[in-house]
Order: C-alpha cells, then sequence, then structure tokens
C-alpha cells in the first residue's frame, strides 16, 4: 500500500466500528476526505482509514489506481479486479489484525473503482466486512450468489454517465434474486461523483437499516427480501 490517511478514535481501546474509505482511479486519500469528515462527525468514535491504491495512476496525470483501466473492457476487467483484491485482501486482515477490529464492525465504504473493488472482495470472503457501500459502482461480474454475512448499500447518480446507473438496478435485481441483503439509492440529477444527498443516504442507510442476518437470528427464520430503498 502506498500512503494511508488514518482517523483513530481518541482512546487505545479497540473501535467499535471500522470504516476503510477506497478511492476511485486516478484519485488518492484526499479526495475522500469530505466523505471521512461526514462519517466522523456521525461515527467519532470509529477507526477510520483511507488508503490509497496500490499503483500510480498510468492514465497520463498525478493519482493512484487499484487496477488499470488502460484498454479495460467486459473480459479482461474480472483478471484485473482479482488481482487487486487479493492484495487488498491481504492488507484487510493485517489492519483489522491490528486495530483488532472484527469483520463484522468493518465497513468497505468506495467510490467507482474503489466501490467495484469493495463489492469484488465482499463478494470472494463474505463476512470480512459487515457492511459494503459502494458510489458510483459495479460488479466486475454480476454474482453468482450473494453474501450472506454482508450487507451492500448501493448508492448511485441517476445522470451518471461514467458508470451508468443500470449497473446498479442489474446488482440489486441479480442480488434480490438470489437472496441477498441489499438496499439502491438513486438520486436524480447526478453524476459520478460523492454528492452530498448520497452521502447523507448513506449515513441514513448505516444508521436505520437492520441487516438480514439480524432479523434471521431474531425470528429464526428468513424472511422474504424486498426491494430495497428507491430513487429519490
Amino acid at each position: 500500500m502506498n500512503e494511508c490517511i488514518e482517523f483513530l478514535p481518541p482512546n487505545d481501546g479497540v473501535p467499535p466500528q471500522l470504516m476503510v474509505l477506497l478511492h476511485g482511479v486516478g484519485g488518492d486519500a484526499a479526495s475522500m476526505l469530505p466523505l471521512a469528515q461526514a462519517l466522523r462527525a456521525e461515527f467519532p468514535q470509529a477507526a477510520l482509514l483511507i488508503p490509497e491504491g496500490f499503483d500510480a495512476f498510468d492514465g497520463g496525470s498525478a493519482g493512484r489506481q487499484w487496477f488499470s483501466v488502460n484498454s479495460i473492457t467486459e473480459e479482461n476487467r474480472p483478471a484485473r479486479v482479482a488481482a487487486a483484491r487479493e492484495r487488498f485482501v491481504k492488507w484487510l486482515h493485517a489492519t483489522q489484525a491490528r486495530l483488532r477490529a472484527e469483520p463484522a464492525v468493518t465497513a468497505l465504504v468506495g467510490f467507482s473503482q474503489g466501490a467495484i473493488l469493495a463489492l469484488e472482495t465482499a463478494q470472494a470472503e463474505d463476512g470480512l466486512a459487515g457492511r459494503v457501500l459502494a458510489f458510483s459502482g459495479r460488479y466486475a461480474v454480476l454474482p453468482d450468489h450473494a453474501p450472506r454475512l454482508t450487507t451492500l448499500h448501493l448508492l448511485h447518480g441517476g445522470a451518471d454517465t461514467v458508470m451508468p446507473a443500470r449497473h446498479a438496478r442489474e446488482a440489486l435485481d441479480r442480488l434480490a434474486l438470489l437472496g441477498g441483503d441489499a438496499t439502491l439509492d438513486i438520486a436524480e440529477g447526478v453524476g459520478h461523483e460523492l454528492h452530498p444527498a448520497l452521502i447523507a443516504e448513506a449515513i441514513h442507510r448505516l444508521r436505520t437499516h437492520i441487516p438480514h442476518r439480524t432479523w434471521q437470528a431474531a425470528l429464526g427464520a428468513v424472511p422474504a427480501l424486498q426491494r430495497g430503498g428507491e430513487p429519490h
């Protein structure tokens, strides 16, 4: 890992929450600071980390990337994402151990390419994070099974031309079919950005959404999942 901005709780104890923010291609840790500050205001006791992508951005400007998008296609994207995911999973395991943060209290919060990495990490290692918040993201390949120990919150701009919102809708439809625990919020008129409306909705989801697995444990049965969230 290159650099990592860390906001740690004031005490030396085990943090009640660990939030890992993952930037988009060509971005850096500083690009996630507005989201980080919003989350810190709501969850001041959380450990909040913003790592930078493994490699320098190869698109001709400064910044970092999790994987290259040069000549990327639907066919070669999965292999590139998988290689980045393997490196990230090792880093996340080490970080959780260092901070003594359990996977269940870990949230992966990604934007664009960072959202792809977050979704694919949860898909490959169910339960490594209790929640994923994917802003303006997509799957490298739509899943053939749904995580059982991870809740997925999809947040997207309806006017996104970089990563069209249809990717989020297709992901929600697939996860619902597979019995996954997922929500979708679309902000109409918003493009490819960490818009305040989407950040506010993400915080609302973190505060109010009861994970499916919690209901299952409480009720002793698996209720039928409904489509999560409505465009606004």
